[in-house]
């Protein structure tokens, strides 16, 4: 498997996870914490991400399928992710966790079309299922461990730092993807020199 590949998996492993934290006690969060917090709140918090995130994605694969510098735009939608849990944790009510979900919509929007055509450029073509199979079982397990935990660490210690906990958490995994950019220009700028090189001849 190479490195950026593996990178990719941890990275995600680390974000999927960390918000795993938060899905079972979000509701409750909403509802019992925040001013103006309902079930509708809650409701209409889920229905502003899927539709941000949904209303976006779509043009803005193309646009990444068109783009070199792919890890850039990685990074770009992964910080807006990363942001997310930290807004939560300073919300006080409820239009707070709107815009949060806006935010965490459009960064998704970006940062997933892109994750998977990174993937699937760096992956193993003859072991494409294995390796797909490696980031779907890590993602898996890391969420099962992580949903009876956030509502034990939500009991214990609160929803402010179990969300501060969580934004660290998705905050390593957006450094790693520093890593698959510097290996990913390396990459470039190898080609380059190949290309160059071929010419002369």
């Amino acid at each position: 498997m190479k490195k950026e590949l593996l990178m990719l998996i941890l990275s995600d492993v680390l974000i999927l996870s960390s918000f795993g934290l938060i899905a079972p006690i979000f509701a409750i969060f909403i509802k019992e914490d925040l001013i103006g917090g309902s079930l509708v709140a809650v409701g209409l918090a889920t229905t502003i991400f899927w539709v941000t995130k949904s209303a976006i994605q779509l043009p803005l694969s193309m646009y990444i399928d068109k783009h070199r510098h792919k890890v850039i735009l990685l990074i770009a939608g992964t910080l807006l992710i990363v942001l997310v849990p930290f807004i939560y944790s300073f919300a006080k009510n409820v239009n707070h966790i709107f815009i949060a979900q806006v935010i965490y919509g459009f960064g998704t929007a970006l940062a997933y079309p892109t994750w998977f055509s990174l993937f699937t450029t760096y992956m193993d073509k003859k072991h494409k299922g294995f390796e797909w199979a490696i980031w779907s079982t890590s993602v898996g397990v890391g969420i099962a461990l992580t949903a009876y935990l956030g509502a034990e660490l939500a009991s214990t210690i609160g929803f402010d730092l179990l969300f501060f906990i969580v934004g660290l958490f998705s905050l390593a995994g957006f450094i790693l993807l520093f890593f698959i950019n510097r290996a990913h220009y390396k990459g470039i700028l190898k080609e380059k020199r190949l290309n160059s090189r071929g010419k002369g001849n």
